[in-house]
């Protein structure tokens, strides 16, 4: 430590008042009307002051903890005056928040613990951290020998409990967690709870904790007065304390009883969690009670009268009803008619026109409904509804409304890789198969042509009212051009295309928009072509002759080979008739054998 920090020191000291009231000073300088001699004359000499002034400052063991105040403030350390001759150093992260903010100030009060003492240097290392589990250490000693409890937060799951923090880390056992075994164990991380110390060990820095001992001495003192209180019979409210799927444990003040599954509704109940949850008030009816085995037997069915006796009479078939939904699963919606009485409504059963995967998508918990009754079984407690069944079926009357070959103008309410769905009625969609789009086009996906939410004209091709189908089909709103593709383009015409596409076995060459025809390998030239692949781009411009139509299969076969040879007979007739008489022998032989190529032989 340099000299400056120990004449700081020195004169931060001698600023101190001694147990007579006089404050020290610097020689000469008057204070509360005394002189520096005065104060001489009180101790003996200035001699004797400073001894006592150096014995002043206490010798600190290791390990104590003492209070200090902050003097200095640096970027790596906080000098705290503790009483000794040199100041303490603590390491400035002891003094950093979760934000990394510095929380100390110079003159600040702060318990310390002396971690470090070295009187040849003059330096001491001081510690705030350690010196506040210190004190909870001798907190914790004095709550475990007064048996008294502690709070801490459950901060997370270890290896067979939890660990929490009370102000150190303490390990609480999974067994004294709660009276009984908890099945969801991450429920208890996070909560503020009480507790009691089973066992600590300082040195080894060990704390057993439990809460079951405190939940035990609260059960104890409420079962007396609960038991005396309980006979068969009695109706009494309770708290649900745990759910099983035989039955519900409910705690009747330190008391449990089991309300059984059988006993909950007189309607059928899957499991206790489809009515209960754990910490509900119910109220409950006292079946049996055997006061040895402190065995109590609740329910709940018998508070009221069992509704299904009545309920042939009351539910009749086809009888139309207005009930509450209650409940949901895949496969329906149970509506409440009265309490104990609920109904199934399948998903099957509601709607004629929309394929319902679950109940949520027609309604919610809670929505009130009208059904009509389908089937009743009191012995089985079960009655079949239908919502559906309240309105006609659409599907009755939908092929009198939209005979076959109708135009009908929709809207697209969904594009599928296989077509297009068109809305029609309520409920009823109708199909445009992909094929059904366009008589020339190759369309990959419709989406290329179409988007969700246009307006399209169809014709009505088909309706299977017992497969709930509707076809539907675009393409017919126009004549079938293939149907004249034999008046456009004749046999032997010659025509001019782009090419669409080249393969192994021949060319493709579009006409017009949809049509096209196509150039075998062997009508492409006289010469022998194994592919024309190389031979040929995407998008030339080549000109053949039609060889032959067939309209139903849609096919059209073209030459550029015949239509290349004659143009050669073409270019040599015209060569030959065009020659002069000839004045010799062999110009005649020369015309004779041009004339018989031109004639084939």
């Amino acid at each position: 430590m340099n000299n400056s920090l120990k004449n700081d020191s020195a004169e931060h000291h001698l600023d101190e008042v001694d147990s007579s009231g006089a404050v020290f000073v610097q020689q000469n300088e008057v204070v509360d009307n005394k002189t520096s001699e005065d104060v001489q004359n009180a101790d003996g000499s200035m001699e004797n002051l400073m001894d006592m002034y150096e014995e002043s400052f206490k010798r600190f063991a290791e390990g104590e903890v003492v209070t200090g105040r902050i003097i200095s403030v640096d970027k790596d350390y906080i000098l705290v005056d503790i009483g000794y001759k040199s100041e303490g150093q603590i390491r400035i992260n002891e003094f950093k928040d979760e934000k990394g903010d510095i929380q100390a100030s110079i003159g600040d009060e702060v318990e310390v613990m002396v971690e470090f003492w070295d009187e040849e240097e003059e330096r001491v290392v001081l510690s705030k951290e350690k010196a506040a589990k210190i004190k909870v250490w001798e907190e914790i000693k004095k709550i475990y020998d007064e048996d008294k409890t502690v709070k801490g937060i459950i901060l997370n799951r270890v290896k067979g409990g939890f660990s929490v923090d009370i102000g150190v880390q303490a390990f609480l056992p999974g067994s004294q967690a709660d009276l009984r075994p908890i099945r969801n164990l991450d429920e208890l991380v996070g909560k503020n709870l009480e507790f009691k110390i089973l066992k600590y060990n300082r040195k080894r820095s060990n704390i057993v904790l439990s809460r079951r001992a405190i939940l035990e001495h609260e059960r104890d003192s409420k079962r007396v007065s609960t038991l005396e209180a309980i006979h068969e019979g009695k109706v009494v409210e309770g708290v649900v304390k745990n759910i099983t799927e035989y039955g519900v444990f409910v705690d009747l003040g330190g008391v449990d009883g089991l309300l059984h599954i059988t006993d909950i509704s007189w309607g059928r109940v899957k499991h206790p969690s489809e009515l209960f949850s754990v910490g509900d008030k119910i109220t409950v009816k006292i079946l049996s009670l055997d006061m040895e085995r402190e065995r109590v037997s609740l329910g709940m069915k018998q508070l009221a009268e069992d509704p299904w006796l009545a309920a042939a009479e009351k539910y009749s078939l086809g009888s139309l009803i207005t009930g509450k939904v209650v409940s949901l699963t895949d496969y329906g919606a149970f509506i409440e008619l009265e309490e104990g009485i609920e109904g199934l409504i399948h998903v099957s059963e509601m709607s004629w026109t929309r394929k319902i995967r679950h109940p949520s998508k027609v309604v919610s918990i809670g929505d009130m409904v009208d059904a009509v009754v389908l089937d009743i079984k009191p012995e089985n407690r079960r009655i079949s509804l239908g919502m559906k069944q309240v309105i006609p079926n659409p599907w009755d009357v939908i092929s009198e409304k939209y005979p076959i070959g109708t135009t009908i103008e929709g809207k697209i309410k969904n594009i599928t890789d296989f077509g297009l769905f068109i809305g029609i009625d309520e409920g009823i969609d109708g199909l445009v198969h992909i094929s059904d789009i366009s008589w020339t086009k190759r369309i990959k996906h419709p989406s290329e042509l179409y988007k969700k939410g246009d307006m399209i004209q169809a014709i009505v091709l088909d309706i299977e009212k017992e497969n709930e189908r509707f076809s539907l089909g675009i393409k017919q709103l126009q004549t079938d051009p293939w149907k004249t593709i034999a008046e456009r383009y004749g046999v032997g015409k010659e025509i001019t295309g782009t090419i669409t596409n080249i393969t192994d076995f021949g060319i493709f060459v579009e006409l017009e928009e949809g049509i096209e025809g196509l150039v075998h390998v062997s009508e492409i030239s006289k010469e022998k072509i194994k592919t024309p692949v190389g031979r040929f781009n995407i998008g030339d411009v080549i000109t053949a002759r039609v060889m032959n139509i067939n309209s139903e299969e849609r096919r059209i076969g073209l030459s550029v080979k015949r239509l290349e040879a004659e143009d050669e007979q073409g270019l040599l007739s015209e060569y030959v008739n065009n020659m002069k008489p000839a004045t010799s022998t062999f110009g005649e032989i020369l015309r004779e054998n041009l004339q018989d190529k031109l004639n084939g032989k």
